[in-house]
C-alpha cells in the first residue's frame, strides 16, 4: 500500500480506522500522543480510504500552512502524489486524490469540494472549529457516506472534556468529561508512555529553574478559554531585569546541550523583551505576523523557522505559534515564559521536544509561571487529568436508566426547589409516580439529551442509542432530532422552528445597515456646518440601539432628493424623532426614508 514503513502503533491506528470505515459512518478520532507521527498515519489512512473507494478523493484539513507543508511532504514519502489547497501555503490544486489545505481556504472554494471525495481527515482535531464542522456538513449534504476522521494528540479541550463520546474500550465517558463531543468514539490511544516504552519519543526532564518566575495568580480565563491581553501584559511586560534573570538561565541551562531551545512567550512586545536578553545572532523571533518575524540577518517567519531548522540559531522565540505540529527533532529545550490555558496546549508545547534525534538523549522543560503543580499535581506530565466544566459550581449528577436498551447513564441533575421524585428513566413525578408532564411532555429531571449508550446495529456495528430525553421532530418526516439541530439527522430537511427562523431573519436584518430598517432613536443630535462642496447644510447625529450615524441635510436643496431631505427634516418641528428608518447606500453615505414610523419589532418565539 504504501513505500513507507509504519511504526507497530501506527500500523495499529491505520487499521482501526480502515476496519471502521467499513463499518460505520460516525465520525471517530485517533488520539495518538504528540511526536507519535499522526502525520505519517495521515498519509497511511489516505492512501488506504482512496484505494478502498475505487479512486475518491480525500480531503485532510490542518490549521496553519506549516502543517499543511509537513503532512504534505509526508504523504509524498509513500510514493503517492498529493495537493495543497492553502492561499497561505501559494497553492490551489486539487489534481490528485489526496488534499491537503487549510479550512478556511477550503471553505471560500466549498464548490471544489462536494464532488468525488469519500472521506476528511482533520489533524489537530481538538481545535476542530465552527468552520471544519460546516465544511464536513456540506461535504456530507453531497455525500452522506462521507466518512470523518480526527487526529489529535491532546483529544480534549478547555471546559469540555474529552472531544468523544466513547473510548477504545467501549466506555462511555461520563458528562462531566466530556460534554458534547464532536466525535462518536476513539478507535485507538497510543500514550506517552507506550512510545517512551518502545523508545519512540525522547524522554522529557522537567527542570530546576534557578531563576525567579513571573507571577501569574492573577490570570484568570476569560469565557472563551483565553487570558486577557492586557493582563498579560501587566504580567509580563516591563519586568526588565527578571526578564533577563529568566532568560540567562534559559541560556545557562541550555549550554552544553546539542539542538535549539524554544522559548515561549505571552506577548509581541513580551518576546521582544526575551530577544534583547538572547545572545545576538543566535536567536530567532517568530509570531502569527510574518513581516515581524526575523533572526538575525533573516527575515519573514517561512525564513527563521527554515533557519532554526538547519540550527543556523539555537534560540527560537515563539508568541502564539509553533505550538502545534511543528516538527523540528533537534529541539531539546522547551523553555515557557508565559502561563498556558489548558493541559491540553501545555502538552502540545512539550512534544515540540519528545522527538528523536541520534544526538538528543533526553529533553528538558523549563517552566518560570508556576503552571507545572497546576498542570501536573502528581508530576506526570505524560497523562493530565481531564475534566469538562460543570455547568455550575453547584452542579449533581444522577444515575438514569435508559428505557430503550437499559443502560445507564450519568446526566447532571436540574434543580428540583419543588422536591419531584425522580423516575429511574430520568423524569421529575409526583408522589404516586406519576410523571410531570408540560406542553411538550413529561420533565426531564436531568439536562442529558440522548442516552450516551452504544448498541447493536446489525453486522457486528454499534450505534448510539436512539433513546432522547428531549427532541423536536422534523415537519417534513416526522424523525426525532436533537434541539438544537438545525437540519434532520434523516431528510436533511429544515427544522427551525418558524417563530425563531422569524428571529434569525429579525437579527440579520439588524446586522447590516445596508438593509433598510426602522429604529427607535436613542440619541439625536443638530448642529449647522458647511459642507465640503461649500453648502451650508444641517448636520443630523443618529443613535440607535443598533448603530450610530451622521446625515446632512441641505439648507437650499439643489435636487428633489434633498428636497425630500429638507421637508421631512422641517416636519419634526424642531422635536426630536422617536424612529428613523434608513438605509446605508454603496457610496457609503446613509439615506432617511421617514421618521416616526413604527420601530422593527423583534419577534417573539
Amino acid at each position: 500500500m504504501s513505500a513507507l514503513l509504519f511504526r507497530p502503533y501506527q500500523q495499529t491506528c491505520i487499521d482501526k480506522a480502515i476496519h471502521h470505515a467499513r463499518t460505520s459512518l460516525a465520525p471517530a478520532v485517533i488520539d495518538a500522543a504528540p511526536a507519535a507521527g499522526k502525520s505519517y498515519m495521515i498519509a497511511g489512512i489516505s492512501d488506504a480510504l482512496t484505494t478502498m473507494s475505487g479512486g475518491k478523493k480525500v480531503l485532510n484539513l490542518a490549521p496553519s500552512k506549516e502543517l499543511v507543508v509537513q503532512n504534505h511532504e509526508k504523504m509524498l514519502l509513500t510514493g503517492h502524489p498529493a495537493s495543497i489547497f492553502s492561499s497561505s501555503a501559494g497553492s490551489k490544486s486539487t489534481r490528485h486524490n489526496i488534499v491537503f489545505g487549510t479550512p478556511l481556504t477550503v471553505k471560500n472554494s466549498i464548490s471544489r469540494f462536494l464532488k468525488g471525495y469519500c472521506a476528511v481527515n482533520v489533524d489537530e482535531a481538538h481545535g476542530i472549529t465552527p468552520t471544519i464542522i460546516s465544511i464536513i456538513d456540506a461535504m456530507r449534504d453531497a455525500n452522506p457516506n462521507l466518512r470523518v476522521f480526527g487526529w489529535s494528540g491532546t483529544p480534549f479541550r478547555l471546559g469540555s472534556g474529552y472531544i468523544y463520546r466513547v473510548d477504545p474500550d467501549g466506555r462511555i465517558m461520563p458528562e462531566q468529561q466530556a460534554k458534547d463531543p464532536y466525535f462518536d468514539k476513539c478507535l485507538h490511544q497510543v500514550s506517552a508512555y507506550e512510545m517512551l516504552d518502545q523508545g519512540f519519543i525522547c524522554p522529557m526532564d522537567v527542570g530546576a529553574p534557578l531563576s525567579d518566575g513571573y507571577d501569574t495568580s492573577g490570570l484568570k480565563l476569560n469565557r472563551m478559554g483565553k487570558f486577557d491581553p492586557k493582563d498579560e501584559h501587566a504580567v509580563y511586560v516591563g519586568q526588565g531585569r527578571k526578564t533577563a534573570a529568566i532568560v540567562y538561565d534559559v541560556v545557562q541551562q541550555s549550554k552544553g546541550r546539542y539542538g535549539g531551545c524554544m522559548l515561549y512567550a505571552g506577548t509581541v512586545q513580551h518576546a521582544m523583551e526575551i530577544m534583547e536578553s538572547l545572545p545576538p545572532g543566535n536567536s530567532g523571533f517568530v509570531t502569527g505576523d510574518d513581516s515581524m518575524a526575523c533572526g538575525g540577518a533573516v527575515r519573514g517567519r517561512d525564513n527563521v523557522i527554515k533557519a532554526y531548522r538547519e540550527q543556523r540559531f539555537k534560540y527560537l522565540v515563539s508568541v502564539g505559534a509553533l505550538t502545534t505540529g511543528f516538527d523540528v527533532a533537534h529541539t531539546s529545550v522547551i523553555a515557557t515564559l508565559r502561563r498556558s490555558e489548558s493541559a491540553s496546549l501545555i502538552q502540545q508545547i512539550l512534544g515540540r521536544a519528545w522527538r528523536l534525534d541520534p544526538m538528543k538523549a533526553r529533553s528538558l522543560w523549563l517552566d518560570y509561571t508556576g503552571q507545572v503543580d497546576e498542570m501536573f499535581p502528581d508530576g506526570d506530565i505524560y497523562a493530565p487529568e481531564i475534566k469538562a466544566a460543570p455547568k455550575k459550581e453547584d452542579a449533581t449528577y444522577i444515575n438514569v436508566t435508559c428505557p430503550m436498551c437499559n443502560g445507564v447513564n450519568e446526566f447532571s441533575a436540574r434543580k428540583n426547589d419543588e422536591g419531584y421524585n425522580v423516575t429511574e428513566d430520568g423524569y421529575f413525578a409526583d408522589l404516586t409516580g406519576a410523571k410531570i408532564e408540560c406542553e411538550h411532555g413529561p420533565i426531564p429531571a436531568h439536562y442529558g439529551r440522548r442516552c450516551l449508550n452504544m448498541v447493536p446495529v446489525g453486522g457486528g456495528r454499534l450505534d448510539q442509542c436512539q433513546q432522547r430525553w428531549t427532541s423536536k421532530e422534523c415537519p417534513h418526516c416526522m424523525e426525532p432530532n436533537d434541539i438544537a439541530a438545525k437540519y434532520c439527522r434523516s431528510c436533511r430537511g429544515e427544522i427551525i422552528d418558524p417563530n425563531e427562523k422569524l428571529q434569525i431573519e429579525f437579527r440579520a436584518l439588524k446586522r447590516s445597515p445596508y438593509n433598510r430598517q426602522c429604529d427607535e432613536v436613542v440619541v439625536f443630535e443638530e448642529r449647522d456646518t458647511v459642507s465640503a462642496s461649500g453648502n451650508e447644510v444641517t448636520r443630523l447625529d443618529f443613535k440607535t440601539p443598533y448603530r450610530s450615524f451622521s446625515v446632512w441635510v441641505q439648507k437650499n436643496p439643489k435636487s428633489q432628493f434633498a428636497m425630500r431631505q429638507l421637508e421631512m427634516y422641517q416636519s419634526l418641528g424642531g422635536e426630536r424623532p422617536q424612529t428613523v428608518e434608513y438605509k446605508k447606500e454603496e457610496n457609503g453615505f446613509f439615506t432617511v426614508f421617514s421618521y416616526n414610523k413604527p420601530k422593527d419589532e423583534e419577534p417573539v418565539v
